[in-house]
């Protein structure tokens, strides 16, 4: 019989009462998770929002970030260190004053835990919570965004492309560099689409890459959407997906007809539904 390895046994913290576990979960806006593959820094905002309570009342927090899909299993997000509340001169938000610990540090975004948690709470005290976490695995590398899933399964937003191509994820880089292919854009705030394709020389990777440079990748009424509000609505609006691949030794008429009956199909030419513009 196989013994589990518990959480209690790679990690014994002096006091438990010491220590609030943040369960992290989605936001309506945001995966946690995500958030962690992205940017620790920003990882950091998700403990330092003061709730409106002072639900971190204790020196540290055990952070974690549930797994989408997959709501028993939390990915470790690293300890952090409470050094106080701080106050905003103008009466604006509270927030905490935090930063993050040396104490397992090398397994931050490698440690997935197993712990059924169901309850509404996310801010609780650890010590009720320790005894049942199960190591469910260590990575050999950092969470860096999840695994290709597929050419007929890409559906991206800005935000999880943007954190792919900053880490130079090979598989995603490998499958989308060397085919051709018709992708919609979508404003998922206004519901506006585009159409848009990768031939020639340039494959999907490098047509999207462009996309994260500057977030309208040289189309007329995106690089419009951009200048109006910022780079950072493309960040928080703007979802990808794959209608279609093709090898890239297919002729480009053929990727181009493809494009025109995609934006026939889905009416990307019709001003008020869609943002292509040809």
């Amino acid at each position: 019989m196989t013994m589990q390895l518990m959480l209690s046994d790679i990690w014994r913290p002096e006091s438990l009462r010491d220590f609030k576990v943040h369960f992290a979960r989605f936001n309506q806006r945001e995966q946690p998770l995500r958030v962690l593959a992205r940017s620790l820094d920003e990882w950091r905002t998700w403990q330092a929002w003061y709730p409106g309570k002072n639900a971190f009342n204790r020196r540290w927090i055990f952070a974690l970030a549930q797994m989408p899909g997959q709501p028993d299993l939390w990915m470790f997000g690293g300890i952090w260190r409470v050094r106080g509340i701080v106050e905003r001169p103008d009466g604006g938000a509270r927030s905490y004053d935090v930063e993050l610990s040396d104490a397992l540090r090398p397994v931050v975004g490698r440690l997935k835990l197993h712990r059924v948690h169901r309850g509404r709470g996310t801010r609780l005290n650890l010590e009720n919570h320790y005894d049942q976490f199960v190591v469910h695995e260590i990575l050999a590398e950092t969470y860096t965004g999840r695994d290709f899933p597929g050419y007929a399964a890409v559906n991206l937003s800005f935000e999880e492309l943007e954190s792919l191509v900053h880490h130079g994820r090979q598989d995603w880089a490998t499958a989308l560099a060397h085919v051709k292919g018709v992708y919609l854009i979508t404003d998922t705030r206004t519901k506006r689409r585009y159409v848009g394709s990768a031939y020639g020389d340039e494959g999907v990777w490098s047509r999207w890459r462009a996309y994260v440079d500057g977030g309208h990748g040289g189309n007329v009424e995106l690089r419009a959407i951009v200048a109006d509000h910022s780079l950072d609505y493309c960040r928080k609006n703007f979802r990808f997906t794959l209608l279609e691949h093709h090898d890239a030794r297919i002729d480009d008429a053929m990727v181009i007809a493809r494009e025109s009956y995609w934006k026939d199909v889905l009416d990307t030419r019709n001003v008020e539904t869609g943002l292509n513009r040809n």
